[in-house]
């Protein structure tokens, strides 16, 4: 895995250790005693064995004693994907979750999102969600914000000057009416969202990128369903929304929609299914969807702990890997509780199984299933897998330092263990605690320095 072609680019730094990641043909890779190294430009430039330190270190110009070298309880692994995130919910969560989904929106959500246009507030909670969510290892989140433009771009903004790779979203609803003053004309949105992706895109950040977000089918009109679908179309942008998350959602949009076969014929007749789009939840999508999914590129966010929390259902995520669709996990703040992309990988499992309890039939999902599902899949989903997702040569270095026996941390180390049980403890009992470092496009970004730490 070392190419002599990318020595051209010099050497920044060069780990040696266990390294787990996963590929397209395995859930699970464990590399021990290897070697990676990143060059200047954030890439991983080479990845060899231990035992060809001399000849690497020659071929790729660095000398072997600047090696980093893992210790025994440590490895190496990619960064987490969130693929669905509400970074405007993150003042309440842990809270407000003893309604379903079209009451929690009304009673908790509405009210809350609508104080974004207060920059002062943004400012607080866009820094407190993207610190938190890096401390967690969340290398790469796909954002929704609010209806508010400016402080949409300023959770871009915060996003790139703390080195998180970001989609971020400026939500788009013209329908909405529990919380009168929470929605936007038609010609408001559309006027605002371009307004937004073009300053967005003018600041060119290395790592963040706008993303066409209306809410959901039943916060939009048709009109403004097509007039996102053509924005996004014009600018090449990636599109992110809800779908088929609980079944009262579900009646409504077909009562909003009856012309349309089924929730999903929604977005696909006005181009909102592209294969740069991530959809949210589809806890009830028939196989027949799932098919258009498929022959469209489009891809699902699994978000189990929201499911469990509003009471909307179960993904069957075995059902919809059968299909060939992509699939990635999210945490959902603040229908989700936790920002942590280890309490979704733990939920996804926990769901899983509870698929198994009603049919014993069914396939469990494998901790290495759910492993590459939190990192290559969420690079997947977000047709990022080009840059990030794994370990490979010319990809970026997104990445965790995770030490099981970190001091004062949550795990107790027994037994000597093997890297495939660290692993395994870790993403069961382990929490930023364990996670020493974070590495975006090979840029260490955890622990925080000034003048963002505060």
């Amino acid at each position: 895995m070392a190419n002599p072609d990318n020595a051209s680019v010099a050497t920044a730094y060069v780990y040696r250790g266990t390294l787990v990641h996963s590929t397209e043909q395995t859930a699970l890779q464990v590399l021990e005693d290897a070697l990676l190294g990143v060059d200047t430009h954030g890439k991983i430039s080479f990845i060899g064995e231990g035992k060809k330190l001399e000849a690497l270190s020659q071929v790729f110009e660095f000398s072997p004693s600047q090696v980093i070298q893992l210790t025994e309880h440590e490895f190496l692994m990619p960064g987490l994907v969130d693929t669905h995130i509400h970074a405007c919910q993150y003042s309440y969560a842990g809270t407000a979750l003893d309604l379903p989904l079209l009451q929690w929106l009304n009673t908790y959500t509405f009210p809350v999102e609508s104080r974004f246009k207060d920059l002062e507030f943004a400012r607080r909670v866009y820094t407190h969600v993207v610190r938190r969510t890096l401390t967690n290892g969340t290398t790469t989140a796909c954002y929704f914000a609010s209806i508010h433009t400016d402080a949409t771009l300023l959770l871009g903004q915060i996003a790139n000057d703390f080195g998180q790779r970001a989609l971020v979203g400026k939500v788009c609803m013209d329908r909405n009416d529990s919380v009168e003053h929470y929605r936007e004309s038609i010609q408001e949105s559309h006027d605002e969202t371009c307004r937004f992706i073009k300053e967005f895109l003018n600041k060119k950040y290395p790592l963040a990128k706008p993303v066409v977000t209306p809410r959901f089918a039943p916060s939009c009109s048709r009109e403004l369903l097509e007039q996102l679908g053509e924005i996004a179309k014009n600018n090449n942008l990636h599109i992110q929304s809800h779908i088929s998350e609980n079944k009262e959602e579900i009646q409504l949009v077909k009562e909003l929609f009856p012309e349309s076969e089924s929730y999903t014929d929604v977005y696909h007749k006005y181009n909102l299914l592209t294969d740069k789009t991530v959809m949210a939840h589809g806890c009830h999508l028939s196989d027949k969807e799932l098919a258009v999914f498929r022959e469209t590129g489009a891809s699902l966010s699994h978000c189990p702990s929201s499911n469990f929390s509003l009471c909307s259902g179960v993904l069957n995520v075995r059902n919809v890997l059968k299909h060939n669709v992509k699939l990635g996990l999210g945490t959902d703040v603040a229908g989700g509780y936790s920002s942590s992309m280890l309490d979704a990988v733990r939920r996804t499992l926990d769901a899983s199984k509870v698929l198994t309890i009603q049919d014993p039939t069914h396939k469990t999902l494998t901790f290495e299933e759910v492993f590459r599902l939190a990192t290559l899949g969420g690079s997947q989903a977000l047709s990022l897998d080009d840059q990030t997702g794994n370990f490979e040569v010319g990809k970026d270095f997104d990445a965790l330092r995770v030490n099981v026996a970190a001091p004062g941390g949550p795990i107790d180390l027994i037994d000597r263990e093997e890297p495939k049980i660290l692993l395994e403890k870790f993403l069961n009992l382990g929490d930023d605690r364990n996670i020493v470092e974070v590495f975006v496009a090979g840029k260490k970004v955890v622990p925080f320095t000034e003048p963002n730490a505060e």
